[in-house]
């Protein structure tokens, strides 16, 4: 009982304000509905073939790039928490419209609105959690957001597959009012903490997260290792993308009328997952470098998403779930805190918004360009290419490993 106690040694003694939002981000993933299903509502409920349904996914997260980068500015000139309730409480209105909608090309585009508003609010959350937190504790309360998200998200896409074939409405609805719920846990329970930021740090251990002067680009060009982590990291992305793309499609193709419920059941068995097994694997890498456990993720996610081009009878969709769901773990529980570990205090909004465009090209392109790739081969055939995709980018982590091993050696050499 004792050593399973020592797993959740990485989330005692965290600020409160982490708990409360542990709680909120449950609620609000209890009720994440429509965005495991987005595919199956463009495809069945509206009636757009795979590859336009993939071209439109894909237009959403290019025209967000922009609502991103305004949020990552907003987030460092007014503050986290007032971008967060207004932009949060905007998505939520938009869903409750859909709701109110017949399935059409309007809906497209006020969920489109949607996307947008919950883009420009992005930067503002993981930027509240690195305000609140230092090195030392900072990987427990980013593994604990991630995991309060999994322990609703085990729930929220098994509701809603349920309510998916003659409930639909309620998909949208549903999702707005969790979404509120949550939002008024922050609203109530937490202060803006942009005044944290201009705190002298003097830990020799923290000097990238001093202010710096000066425009997001400067910053990043005086730390080049965050760009060169985020293009390995877009791989990645293109891969899981398709988790919630081209998996539902399969699923669907290969279960007929029950894959949107044994969907809904993988996307619970995910969250599951998250939640039993997040508390191990903080705890077994809590001392391993964060380059080197996205390696260890990279390598998870081939070989899941991969044996699909393989073994994809029920039982196996199951297994690719728990492998890749492994690897998903490690790499979320890894790329924030590497990010915030290495940004200055003054642009984290900024750079929670730069550099999530950067790799998120990846949950972009991922949709349309297998969504075209899929008329030209077959399903299996598509998973064997992501697989491959999943691995030459871990080589290019492993590249970025020794990179920054010689960077070290360099800045030791010259500060004797």
């Amino acid at each position: 009982m004792k050593r399973i106690s020592t797993l959740f040694d990485p989330y005692r003694g965290l600020p409160k304000e982490i708990y409360v939002l542990f709680i909120s981000k449950i609620i609000n993933a209890m009720g994440c509905f429509v965005m495991p299903l987005l595919t199956l509502i463009l495809t069945e409920k509206i009636g757009l073939s795979m590859s336009v349904s993939g071209a439109y996914i894909s237009i959403a997260g290019l025209i967000s790039m922009p609502a991103a980068i305004l949020g990552g500015k907003l987030t460092d000139v007014i503050g986290r928490k007032k971008v967060i309730i207004i932009f949060d409480f905007l998505s939520a209105m938009l869903y409750i419209v859909c709701g109110f909608m017949n399935p059409s090309i309007n809906m497209i585009y006020v969920l489109m609105l949607a996307a947008m508003s919950m883009f420009v609010a992005g930067p503002a959350h993981d930027a509240l959690i690195a305000d609140l937190t230092t090195p030392e504790n900072r990987d427990g309360a980013y593994a604990l957001s991630y995991m309060g998200w999994n322990i609703g998200f085990a729930i929220g896409p098994i509701i809603g597959g349920l309510l998916y074939e003659n409930y639909l409405p309620l998909v949208f609805i549903g999702d707005a009012v969790t979404a509120l719920i949550s939002l008024s846990l922050i609203f109530v329970f937490i202060k803006e903490t942009i005044h944290l930021t201009k705190q002298e740090i003097t830990v020799e251990d923290r000097h990238l997260e001093s202010r710096e002067e000066g425009s997001i680009i400067s910053v990043l060009l005086k730390r080049p290792i965050l760009i060169y982590f985020a293009l390995c990291t877009l791989g990645y992305n293109f891969v899981y993308s398709q988790w919630s793309f081209m998996m539902p499609i399969h699923s669907a193709q290969n279960f007929l009328n029950l894959g949107a419920k044994y969907y809904g059941l993988m996307a619970g068995f995910n969250g599951l997952i998250v939640m039993l097994f997040t508390p191990l694997i903080t705890k077994l890498s809590q001392n391993t470098k964060h380059i080197r456990k996205m390696i260890y993720g990279g390598l998870l996610y081939a070989f899941g998403f991969g044996m699909l081009g393989i073994l994809n009878t029920l039982p196996f969709f199951f297994a690719s779930v728990f492998i890749f769901t492994l690897g998903e773990i490690i790499l979320s529980i890894s790329v924030t805190p590497f990010i915030a570990n290495h940004t200055p205090m003054s642009h984290r909004g900024r750079m929670n918004a730069v550099l999530p465009i950067i790799f998120g090209l990846g949950y972009t392109l991922g949709p349309i360009t297998m969504g075209k790739a899929l008329g030209y081969i077959s399903i299996e055939s598509a998973w064997l290419v992501l697989g491959l995709v999943a691995f030459i980018s871990t080589i290019f982590m492993c590249m970025l490993e020794k990179y920054d091993e010689n960077q070290k050696k360099k800045k030791k050499f010259f500060s004797l």
